[in-house]
């Protein structure tokens, strides 16, 4: 498969993305709030148990691992890559080394990763992956984001999106705009805006091939702590609204990510955006705790139950798949549930 063939595979209809590339820092949290020991075979159990659930062939087009993960061979006999593409999803890999302060206005940040990233590319592709993630975080508050930050990022995404397409995998451009913050849903929508022209600027002086890319964006939505909260027909309307306005029509698919909303609001939210869906663009989810916050809860409960744990996930990848449909209802939601 070439690269513009992958990336819509990633994104088929009534498909998305698997977030499982929490690294290790990350899943200690996760781990910690369901009282289980952050160690490398509890890591493995819990991700080798959502890549073997029958979700994964019907609702999940991709899986974006993380750096221990893509190289870990599971208790079932294959490596994580082959299980992952044995149930037809395609094994990704999340490339950045995280975001670090940024010099000149050090309470923003800039994501690392560039150096030695063709070699690592290289080893990546060599393991089964044929996709990446790359991660940009912009805050909002009076003063940010800062010029600077947001063509700092952009620079970055492009010139790891050049190194990607040169390997024969394909990019998901991340570039989140965080929830965080008491802004409210037209603030959002003009920083997304900035955000996302800046990118596509600088991904064209880079010459990449925007038919071999994903888009992972945020939704055009609230702050967390803002009073005036939209309601998801407004999230959903001012969301496909900026898309439209400031993603070009070559990109195949966009794959939100949850960003802090409830694994229900994340649905609903994608289900709206769905339902409005006129573009070309195939719209759906790159979810990390969107997909595994209930299978995780389960988890913590007993780690030896892999029939509830995959249950957990099973239904949330299918409300997921139903939401990029424009299918999801609050009645459907509780009768799979039950």
């Amino acid at each position: 498969m070439n690269i513009e063939d992958i990336a819509k595979k990633m994104c088929a209809k009534g498909k998305g993305i698997l977030a499982a590339d929490e690294s290790t820092g990350t899943i200690a949290k996760r781990f910690k709030s369901i009282n289980v020991e952050n160690l490398e075979k509890n890591r493995l159990n819990f991700r080798q148990t959502l890549f073997n659930s029958s979700a994964m062939k019907d609702y999940i087009g991709g899986v974006i691992l993380f750096d221990e993960t893509i190289k870990q061979k599971t208790t079932l006999g294959p490596t994580i890559p082959e299980l992952i593409s044995k149930h037809g999803a395609i094994p990704g890999i999340k490339v950045d080394k995280g975001a670090k302060p940024l010099a000149g206005s050090n309470e923003e940040t800039v994501t690392e990763g560039l150096d030695g990233l063709r070699e690592r590319l290289n080893e990546y592709y060599g393991l089964g992956a044929r996709f990446t993630k790359w991660r940009a975080v912009y805050k909002i508050n009076d003063k940010y984001p800062s010029l600077q930050s947001i063509k700092s990022n952009a620079h970055a995404l492009a010139r790891y999106a050049a190194l990607v397409q040169e390997s024969k995998m394909v990019p998901i451009i991340e570039p989140e705009v965080l929830m965080d913050g008491s802004h409210d849903i037209e603030k959002c929508y003009q920083v997304t805006t900035n955000v996302l022209n800046e990118c596509y600027n600088e991904l064209e002086i880079h010459k990449i091939d925007l038919k071999g890319t994903v888009l992972k964006p945020n939704m055009i939505i609230h702050g967390s702590e803002c009073k005036n909260k939209a309601s998801s027909e407004e999230i959903a309307k001012k969301t496909l609204d900026c898309l439209k306005k400031n993603v070009p029509s070559e990109v195949p698919g966009i794959a939100f990510l949850s960003g802090g909303q409830s694994e229900i609001e994340a649905s609903k939210n994608l289900n709206e955006i769905n339902k409005i869906n006129d573009t070309n663009f195939l719209i759906t989810f790159s979810y990390g705790r969107g997909l595994q916050a209930s299978a995780l809860k389960e988890f913590g409960k007993n780690q030896e139950n892999i029939e509830n744990i995959q249950k957990a996930f099973n239904h949330r990848a299918k409300m997921n798949g139903l939401s990029s449909k424009g299918k999801w209802s609050e009645s459907l939601e509780k009768e799979s549930a039950a």
